[in-house]
């Protein structure tokens, strides 16, 4: 965006990197490679005498969660880092040893730097705050510092705008759980000073993620709700930091010049409102990375998965094993996107490739297997050095695909126990289920061991059927989801939804080039053929596989899983805005009036030119009102201004379905042209299904019944 081919995470990973060398830039050999793709450097900072400096690294529960999104203990220990801890840890001195806070700047986190440094636990101290210190908060610390004296122990302190969590590397989140953010903004009991908390963490965070990118976009946004308040902060913020900062964060030499230039070459900050479609949060999928989302509740790229000891004797308890989805795994990268029968296929492929390259080296050193080939003294030297220098790539391709079997299996289980390819069926033909049709599916107690998703499919059908249901229907529904056992809490407030917005979402279907029959046909003949080699890589991986369970068994229940390239609501306003020549009428209407905002405009304040000034093709920049020129003005054209970046910004949740059907339609209509397009998805806090139910609908609906 602000550099092509640099991701959000690779930014991230950069900012992280220079901040545990003590915020020095390291100049990179040529020998070197970068682990953020030359943005950071690949070492610690050197002493004098050529010797790492070693540091301790502090932080709070939001500086933890950044960090472990996208580096991992090893990646601190390349950096020079020996000991990462909490603040509030029980921590013991290590005399003369740096320390790096990374923290959010609150008045309980300064008290604990001041504490510790009175405590003479380290020295020096390096401060960094996640995002910018508020002046009386500054000058209460300064007070602070000067009362105990520990001013000498200070040796940097800097705002580094990193209040936002970066799981995928163009997805992330402002991890505000704790706000519960969209009950906060649909909530009747939610106090102003409580409203304008959230809005305000919401576009500090914003406001990092631009500082990270290096670029001022443009704004749109719906009008009225929570989404037009935050993006009339955001333009005033940024409108702010141009006119007053002396050091402007987006004219230093590091940051792309770019951020100077015309519309065309800024990204659109694309800001909505979760109301304008619940039914991703609430949707069964079938791609790899939403179902790990939804069945393996993965939290901060990290998995656990729950075993049975004892498969026979379940009293025995089940173990657990914690993966961790790292920024170097090649086969998450190249495949969480795709369908589970597509990973499935590709983890096969893998392994086969991987047993070629071991039996090459092997044969050439005359070993019986790669774990031989320490110990064995035979080969010749040549070979044995060619072989050694490949052992730890090896390992680490064997590691990452053996972990991927056991996430694997893990989610066959899931899918079998929760017949999660029947709910997917029906939800993609949902506006064509009938009521009775789904109600014998919530009375059937063979749907499925988690009652919860047959709540999940009565909502989404709820809010997307044109069928009007009477009161006794509905009664008729609320006795059957509670004879199924399930909390029906949420049904209060769900009404009110389908009662005040109809839920119209855009349901358009892309053509695909081929025939979805054709398509499913040829998948899963290959898919079938796949399952026996499938069920052998998993025996030979040590997996574990329920008792009795086939994949064959789950193959004809994934025929259903073919992607049906279906556009979600908020996909289709995005290709509305980024490229307006191929967007759907009906898209294009529901973004007619979205409000406009550019921070280097003196004029585009939320404006839109009126529909008249656009059928006469009034010259205009963007943004600005009817008659005024910029600099190198582009016609605002036909109707709207394409983008070929774009930041879709979600207020009130976000899922994985939505980020991976974005991707997928990038993916699709960018093709092989040089420039390609790109979005970043992101959302006030990830979410899956169970969290968004239990969470703030339950309270929700609860506030509507008493």
């Amino acid at each position: 965006m602000a550099v092509r081919g640099y991701s959000l995470r690779d930014r991230q990973i950069s900012s992280l990197k220079k901040i545990l060398n003590l915020n020095e830039s390291v100049e990179q050999r040529e020998d070197e490679d970068s682990v953020a793709n030359g943005l950071a450097p690949a070492g610690p900072i050197l002493t004098a005498e050529g010797e790492p400096i070693w540091k301790v690294l502090v932080f709070d529960d939001l500086g933890r969660d950044v960090i472990s999104s996208v580096l991992r203990v090893s990646d601190l220990r390349s950096m020079g880092v020996t000991m990462h801890m909490h603040l509030s840890a029980s921590r013991h001195p290590i005399p003369d040893v740096p320390v790096i806070y990374l923290l959010e700047p609150t008045p309980k986190n300064l008290e604990g730097i001041t504490s510790d440094l009175q405590k003479s636990l380290y020295s020096p101290a390096y401060i960094n705050f996640t995002s910018s210190i508020p002046r009386p908060l500054l000058e209460d610390f300064a007070a602070q510092t000067a009362t105990a004296g520990t001013s000498e122990h200070i040796a940097q302190l800097f705002d580094q705008y990193l209040n936002f969590i970066v799981a995928e590397p163009d997805l992330f989140s402002l991890g505000m759980q704790k706000e519960n953010t969209y009950w906060a903004l649909n909530s009747a009991k939610t106090k102003d000073e409580e409203l304008d908390h959230v809005v305000d963490k919401i576009v500090s965070g914003l406001f990092s993620v631009v500082v990270t990118m290096g670029v001022i976009p443009i704004i749109r946004c719906p009008k009225g709700a929570a989404a037009e308040m935050i993006a009339g902060k955001l333009d005033r913020k940024l409108r702010d930091h141009i006119l007053n900062s002396k050091d402007n964060l987006f004219s230093s030499g590091t940051k792309s010049a770019s951020s100077a230039g015309s519309t065309a070459s800024r990204p659109v900050l694309i800001i909505l409102d979760r109301n304008v479609d619940l039914n991703p949060m609430l949707s069964h999928s079938w791609t790899y990375q939403s179902l790990v989302h939804d069945v393996l509740n993965m939290k901060l790229n990290r998995i656990t998965i729950e075993t049975p000891v004892d498969e026979e004797n379940p009293a025995k308890g089940v173990t657990k094993k914690a993966y961790d989805l790292a920024a170097t795994d090649f086969f998450w990268e190249k495949n969480a996107g795709l369908g589970f029968p597509q990973a499935a296929e590709a983890i096969d492929a893998e392994l086969t490739r991987y047993t070629q390259d071991a039996a090459d080296i092997t044969k050439k050193t005359g070993a019986s297997s790669i774990e031989d080939l320490q110990n064995d003294t035979s080969a010749s030297a040549q070979h044995l050095k060619a072989a050694i220098t490949l052992l730890p790539e090896l390992r680490e391709r064997k590691a990452t695909l053996d972990m991927h079997m056991n996430i694997l299996a893990a989610l066959l289980t899931g899918i079998k126990n929760r017949q999660l390819d029947n709910y997917y069926q029906m939800e993609e033909n949902v506006m064509k289920q009938t009521k009775a049709q789904i109600l014998e599916v919530i009375k059937d107690e063979a749907k499925g061991n988690q009652p919860l998703d047959k709540l999940r499919l009565f909502i989404i059908w709820f809010l997307s059927t044109e069928q009007e249901i009477s009161r006794a229907e509905w009664t008729q529904f609320e006795e059957a989801l509670k004879a199924a056992d399930i909390d029906i809490t949420s049904l209060a407030y769900i009404r009110q939804v389908r009662a005040t917005t109809k839920m119209s979402q855009l349901t358009a279907t892309n053509n695909p080039s081929q025939p979805t029959a054709q398509q499913g046909s040829d998948l899963f003949g290959r898919f079938s053929s796949l399952s026996n080699r499938f069920a052998d890589r998993v025996k030979d991986a040590g997996v574990t596989i329920p008792s009795g369970f086939n994949l064959d068994s789950v193959t004809g229940a994934f025929k259903n899983l073919i992607p049906q390239n279906k556009d979600l609501t908020i996909t289709q306003i995005v290709e509305s805005i980024m490229d307006p020549q191929t967007a759907s009428q009906s898209a294009l209407g529901k973004t007619e009036g979205y409000m406009f905002f550019d921070p280097r405009s003196a004029n585009a304040r939320g404006t839109m030119p009126p529909p008249s000034a656009l059928r006469a093709g009034t010259g205009t920049t963007p943004g600005s009102l009817p008659g005024t020129q910029g600099p190198g003005a582009a016609s605002f054209g036909q109707r709207r201004q394409g983008y070929t970046d774009s930041i879709v910004f979600v207020v009130g949740g976000g899922s994985m379905d939505e980020y991976g059907n974005l991707q997928e339609w990038i993916s699709r209509t960018s093709g092989e042209r040089a420039s390609k397009k790109r979005a970043i998805y992101g959302a006030t806090e990830i979410m899956n299904a169970t969290e968004f139910v239990k969470g703030p609908l339950e309270s929700l609906g609860r506030e509507m019944g008493s």
